[in-house]
């Protein structure tokens, strides 16, 4: 995927880093896809950023919009971002976000999908034996999804 950046943005581009840091730490983005009749369909969602392949895993039930759209056409989108913070004296909000651009990959191994799940679920809690029992509970119903990045790219924008 091609990109040109314009003078403005190299300034507010984020370091590789920054951008997987945001995409490790921050619980939920939201992953866009073509929906029907080619409309953009866009959905909250939390995710687990893998640094051992680069790739950004989700999950949800089998059936569903979201998942009719991805088996059609594996394009999407996923969006996160930050908080944000104030300069002192300023009203402005800074925020960091990243996008990423890619295609997705169901994951089909059972044993894999227990694992991502674990992962995910620790994003949230640390409870041990509440995670086992819902992996347990509904790991054998859950789908799992990889976005596999083509292009990723984060800014710090300032509310103006």
């Amino acid at each position: 995927m091609e990109h040109v950046q314009g003078i403005a943005e190299k300034k507010q581009k984020l370091s590789e880093d920054e951008c997987i840091r945001l995409l490790k730490s921050e619980l939920r983005g939201v992953l866009s896809v073509i929906g029907d009749d080619g409309y953009p369909y866009g959905m909250p969602i939390n995710h687990y950023y893998c640094e051992e392949n680069g790739k950004i895993y989700f999950h949800g039930g089998g059936k569903g919009h979201k998942i009719d759209a991805l088996k059609r056409d594996p394009k999407a989108s996923f969006c996160v971002y930050d908080g944000g913070f104030r300069k002192e004296g300023e009203w402005a909000l800074n925020i960091k976000s990243v996008i990423v651009f890619g295609h997705i990959e169901f994951v089909e191994d059972q044993d894999t999908i227990c694992r991502l799940a674990d992962k995910l679920s620790r994003k949230f809690t640390d409870d041990d034996s509440y995670i086992k029992e819902e992996i347990k509970r509904a790991g054998s119903r859950t789908l799992m999804f990889a976005l596999v990045p083509e292009y990723i790219s984060g800014k710090l924008v300032k509310e103006a």
